[in-house]
């Protein structure tokens, strides 16, 4: 345990009282998108964090593709601190098809009721902390899916109702019916698109903002190959981010961070977290490793202090963001 264990500093998320660690930790990759799993890594990993004072932890069930799994090794590994963590989880897709490719929406109010049983059950717990919607339902009013939500806080099964990926006037409309707590979408230097709209709306509301994949899914760690040396069942394989053209300027401007890095003593991962946290006091990153050492990296970027010269260099960098969008057209949220 290093001088830090159990102080992470504390956010305040939203304004019904949802406070967590300066840093989470996002479980997606323990279970799926990055390749094959380890479980003795990645509750080892989830254990060090509890140790560290992590206390936001991330999972849905699209993360164990209806199976569970992704929830139950997070049950697992924090049943015996459930007092002491945030545990979030999402729901909003129709899993039927069994594959990432053949699924749909379903964000029914009796299928948010189904899967928030499901998820109590595979997380071991008696209450959801954070309840997000993984994703917009076209088919299915924002209203009546925050009123359902509305419904299971009320009777004490979840605690706060969150979105993921939802642009400002769903988030307007949701938020009149039932208190947002949290918004989480894609953010990070590589990433900036929310910062134009989506940002001003949630500090507007009193909204707090957790980014996803605040590292650029990996690409910000400075370990990287060409998308064609991943394997098919890598995201990274077909990410735009990492297709040739695309892959050879986005490596160059993370060399460029990792000599700012290098200059202040610190890792690239750590100064792409620290910007993040410097965006505003409302915002917990939440990155996903399946390493323990990874973690008490990205942890101790909590502690880490850019100056005005270190963002105005990062902005310099990185003006825009990365070459090459987040997702496939196909994929794309829109907001």
């Amino acid at each position: 345990m290093t001088q830090h264990d159990r102080n992470l500093p504390h956010r305040r998320l939203g304004t019904q009282g949802l406070e967590v660690g300066a840093v989470g930790l996002g479980t997606m990759g323990m279970t799926m998108a990055y390749g094959a799993s380890d479980e003795q890594s990645s509750i080892a990993t989830l254990r060090r964090a509890h140790e560290l004072g992590v206390t936001l932890f991330d999972t849905a069930e699209l993360y164990g593709m209806g199976t569970g799994s992704n929830e139950e090794l997070l049950g697992r590994a924090v049943k015996d601190v459930r007092d002491d963590v945030v545990l979030a989880t999402k729901f909003g897709f129709d899993l039927s098809g069994g594959t990432v490719g053949g699924f749909g929406l379903n964000s029914r109010p009796e299928h948010i009721r189904e899967v928030t049983e499901n998820s109590l059950r595979h997380l071991g717990t008696n209450h959801i902390d954070v309840l997000y919607q993984h994703r917009v339902d076209p088919e299915v009013p924002i209203e009546d899916v925050a009123g359902a939500v509305g419904e299971l806080i009320a009777e004490g099964k979840v605690r706060y109702f969150g979105l993921s990926e939802a642009g400002p006037d769903i988030i307007r409309r949701a938020h009149a019916v039932h208190p947002v707590s949290v918004l989480q979408t894609e953010y990070s230097v590589f990433e900036r698109a929310v910062e134009a709209e989506v940002l001003p709306v949630v500090r507007e509301l009193g909204i707090g903002f957790v980014p996803y994949s605040p590292l650029g899914r990996g690409f910000l760690t400075g370990a990287v190959k060409p998308a064609a040396e991943y394997p098919a069942d890598d995201m990274r394989s077909w990410d735009e981010r990492w297709q040739p053209g695309n892959y050879e300027k986005n490596l160059a401007a993370v060399r460029e961070l990792t000599a700012l890095a290098e200059s202040k003593g610190i890792a690239v991962t750590q100064l792409a977290l620290a910007w993040l946290l410097a965006q505003g006091e409302d915002i917990v990153p939440i990155p996903g490793t399946r390493s323990p050492r990874r973690l008490e990296e990205n942890v101790a970027s909590a502690y880490v202090d850019l100056t005005p010269e270190d963002l105005a260099r990062i902005q310099e960098l990185l003006p825009r963001g990365s070459a090459g969008s987040r997702y496939p057209e196909s994929m794309m949220p829109t907001w």
